[in-house]
């Protein structure tokens, strides 16, 4: 019966079929009754890469905990725990990729007035999404150690061509900023300048014009017209 309940709890696991986690098992040269077979070290690394849980692992095969960490740590055995480092892996991915898409599209809960439930609202954790960003994208979401800052650091480094590039970009900007001024100012000069050439040859046009007329004689003819002073006829 006990045999019975610990089968019902495998079926529950979604097993991963992973060529990441073949593996050579460890073989007892005198097995007992109570041994981990080959064929029990297969069943606990794929339950393990499933779940991410040794005890629930170590549950489905029938065995315990302290036992598997004793095979683990025995001369001979040392594919079995690159398999089960392995799995653990796997298993913690596929929690954090749970944990990422629970994150993203919030819980679901309830609103309750008078004992029942009306509505229900839906809760983003963004604690939880900004620590799986700190995890997964360290480079950009992570907080930098003082320590971190040295060359030849991943983080100082990724930080030297990020200002670099940014800084390419403002002086390219401010570059750009300082052809189009003088280009406006060359421009506004070439305006001033025509503006006035044009009022010069305006006013040579008038002074021409004005000497070609009945006029030309100019003051003198203005003064002959003017009445003689007193006395003189």
């Amino acid at each position: 019966m006990a045999e019975r309940r610990r089968t019902s709890r495998v079926r529950r696991v979604d097993v991963v079929e992973d060529s990441a986690l073949d593996f050579a098992p460890f073989v007892h040269v005198a097995p007992r009754r109570n041994s981990i077979t080959p064929d029990k070290q297969r069943r606990f690394i794929a339950t393990l890469a499933a779940t991410g849980i040794v005890s629930q692992a170590a549950l489905s095969i029938g065995a315990s905990v302290e036992a598997l960490y004793k095979l683990r740590h025995r001369v001979g055995a040392e594919d079995f725990a690159r398999a089960w480092d392995a799995a653990v892996e796997r298993g913690y991915s596929r929690l954090e990729d749970c944990a990422l898409e629970r994150a993203i599209a919030g819980e679901e809960r309830p609103v309750v007035s008078r004992g029942k439930v009306v509505a229900t609202w839906t809760h983003h954790n963004t604690g939880l999404l900004m620590f799986l960003l700190r995890a997964r994208r360290p480079e950009k979401y992570g907080a930098v150690r003082v320590g971190d800052l040295r060359e030849g650091r991943p983080a100082y480094d990724a930080l030297k061509v990020r200002w670099e590039a940014e800084r390419a970009a403002a002086d390219g900007a401010r570059a750009d900023g300082a052809r189009a001024s003088l280009r406006a100012k060359l421009l506004g000069m070439r305006e001033a300048v025509l503006r006035e050439g044009g009022l010069r040859e305006g006013v040579l046009r008038e002074e021409v014009r004005g000497g070609a007329g009945p006029s030309s004689a100019g003051p003198s003819s203005a003064g002959d017209a003017l009445p003689p002073p007193d006395g003189e006829e």
